[in-house]
């Protein structure tokens, strides 16, 4: 939505401008020049990085089409919506894990033998975990129709499911993993504190949950930060958080 609202602004400012009698030039200077001001209002590098790139991306692209019919730019946001459904457009836009993000977090959790990656996106946390803990029974749930069969495809000793990585219980896993956003991290925190059981792990790579103090933290030049928790369950939450009998790994789903 801010994204939204910078390039609607500037869209709006130019247009008036240029109806006002403002040479065409000097009206897109000064729209380009309120909305890149507007953009960094955003938070994050990335989303200012958007949002500035809105309104001159769209004007070349605008300038770049001719006389192409307006109906032809919904059809080019069908990829996007394919890729990024709406639904999804509350939790983290598609961000990979990077290879080597989760160097050294063995010797911090051990050896888990359930690990799950809450919203896989195309399977790059998956790849890391299993490069740590090859033989642990992996999976991961993703909004997204095109990325979950991609990441079956791709991770295929994983189990991979199509759906709400909120809807998805925890109980039966010993340590979750996910690459959120910082909005995200007091509702992961809450949820791995009613699901998880006594001892388990939750992972966040870059960003920490406010207010709770991490188990540790690796951290080191050129890496993103890794936030290591062992929540304490909830009172009355550690019977509903008991295991389930083990479930041998088979292929993805």
């Amino acid at each position: 939505m801010p994204a939204l609202a910078v390039w609607g602004g500037g869209w709006g400012l130019w247009l008036g401008l240029a109806a006002a009698g403002l040479a065409p030039a000097l009206a897109f200077g000064a729209a380009l020049a309120a909305s890149t001001a507007a953009a960094l209002t955003c938070t994050g590098r990335w989303r200012q990085a958007i949002a500035a790139a809105g309104l001159p991306l769209s004007a070349w692209a605008l300038g770049a089409a001719g006389g192409m019919p307006p109906w032809v730019w919904l059809l080019l946001l069908l990829p996007v919506l394919a890729v990024y459904p709406l639904r999804a457009w509350s939790d983290a836009p598609l961000f990979p894990t990077p290879a080597e993000a989760l160097h050294d977090l063995e010797r911090v959790v051990g050896t888990p033998q359930r690990v799950h990656d809450a919203g896989c996106g195309l399977g790059h946390g998956l790849v890391a975990l299993r490069r740590l803990w090859p033989q642990a029974q992996l999976s991961g749930v993703e909004w997204s129709p095109l990325l979950a069969w991609a990441t079956r495809w791709r991770c295929r000793g994983a189990r991979v499911q199509r759906g709400d990585m909120w809807a998805v219980g925890w109980r039966d896993f010993d340590l979750v993993y996910l690459f959120q956003r910082p909005e995200s991290m007091a509702r992961a925190y809450a949820k791995a504190q009613a699901e998880l059981a006594p001892g388990a792990w939750l992972v966040s790579l870059e960003f920490a949950v406010p207010g709770v103090a991490p188990v540790a933290c690796l951290q080191g030049e050129g890496r993103k930060p890794v936030w290591i928790y062992q929540p304490v369950p909830l009172p009355g939450a550690s019977s509903a958080a008991q295991r389930p009998p083990s479930i041998p790994a088979s292929g993805s789903r």
